[in-house]
């Protein structure tokens, strides 16, 4: 224990502004990394594999385990190797969110107010007669992998249309229609599924609208069949509405608000 004692406080004598910089790096992947395992399954495993590693790390320094000490010095390959394989779904939306753009495809002008309104009505529509639906709408992730899961539209938007897709027992009720430059480019689309702590009890619907916006920068509007209820997905959060007279508002909120700074910016 006084040898582990003296090789840290050797340690912390050798630091200059190099090595200062290196661990602010490493501190700031690390945060990185939690904030996007925070709320998901694999939240536990980081716990419990940090746990286990720091006991094994203790253990064999307090009692001189020449072995455990070997090992621990040597597995750090398998170890990046280990947490690349655990946790691929977490580290690829991480870098899918890193890499999207500050453009945004909905610019604002007169047709996107329609566009809303179109949607919003529909919403209204359908949580009044309990119909379920999820209408997601693309931004600047691509969500071509999602379309081609689905029935390939290329239809004008419209209240109408939507209402008619998600009547039920229809052909592509069942799933989710996908929207593009206000037209609705696919319906029927088969969505991931949120696999986040807490969504074990939501029904299908909805953590497909979570799923989605985990995975892309998507807004997803969810309507239950059970209760009526409408619910918007964005950035990994549900967002439950009291009323359908909040649909709008929120969407042009999740959708146009953030376009608008950039071009005022610009």
């Amino acid at each position: 224990m006084r040898q582990f004692v003296e090789d840290v406080w050797d340690t912390l004598h050798r630091l200059d502004g190099a090595a200062a910089l290196d661990i602010l790096i490493i501190a700031v992947l690390i945060y990185a990394l939690l904030m996007a395992l925070r709320g998901t399954t694999a939240m536990t495993l980081v716990r419990g594999g940090v746990v286990i590693v720091i006991a094994i790390f203790l253990l064999g320094r307090v009692l001189d385990l020449a072995v455990v000490n070997f090992l621990v010095r040597n597995s750090l390959p398998g170890l990046v190797i280990g947490i690349i394989v655990i946790f691929q779904p977490e580290i690829r939306r991480t870098l899918e969110r890193a890499g999207r753009t500050s453009l945004r495809r909905w610019l604002i002008n007169p047709e996107d107010d329609l566009a809303l309104d179109e949607i919003a009505t529909a919403v209204s529509n359908l949580a009044r007669q309990r119909h379920g639906a999820i209408i997601v709408v693309e931004r600047s992730t691509g969500l071509e992998d999602l379309i081609e899961t689905g029935i390939h539209l290329d239809a004008e938007l419209s209240a109408r249309m939507i209402e008619s897709i998600f009547f039920p027992n229809s052909p592509m009720h069942d799933k989710a229609v996908i929207i593009r430059d206000k037209r609705i480019i696919a319906a029927s689309a088969t969505l991931p599924l949120s696999s986040a702590s807490g969504t074990a009890r939501m029904g299908t619907r909805h953590r497909a609208a979570l799923g989605v916006s985990e995975e892309t920068d998507a807004v997803a509007v969810v309507v239950s069949e059970e209760s009526g209820g409408i619910s918007i997905a964005s950035e990994g959060r549900l967002i439950p509405l009291r009323d359908d007279s909040r649909v709008k508002a929120t969407l042009e909120a999740l959708l146009l608000a953030r376009t608008s700074r950039t071009r005022t910016a610009a």
